[in-house]
């Protein structure tokens, strides 16, 4: 087997719901930026199905010249909701029916 050398990761801060103010370290992925979503599953204390926080990535600042993010932090979303993918021009916003 191949030798992969080290993992790299970022020690990520994280805003609003249970892990504020915690700072983890995420992996990062091929282009040195952490996952677009984090899903930290808690398990449920009367053994049920666990609950999963969704932390989803944003800027933790821009750079005054160019705008560009100058690293990353997860804030909360309380919704969970599915994200992520293209957003084709041809696909309909989430809630719409069709018809």
């Amino acid at each position: 087997m191949a030798d992969t050398g080290t993992v790299k990761s970022q020690d990520t801060p994280f805003e609003g719901g249970p892990m504020d103010g915690r700072v983890l370290p995420v992996l990062v992925g091929p282009t040195g930026n952490p996952p677009k979503t984090y899903r930290i599953p808690v398990p449920d204390a009367a053994g049920g199905p666990p609950t999963v926080l969704v932390y989803r990535r944003v800027p933790r600042g821009h750079s005054k010249r160019l705008g560009l993010p100058q690293g990353w932090k997860y804030a909360f979303d309380p919704e969970g909701r599915r994200g992520g993918g293209p957003k084709w021009p041809w696909s309909k916003p989430p809630g719409r029916q069709a018809g």
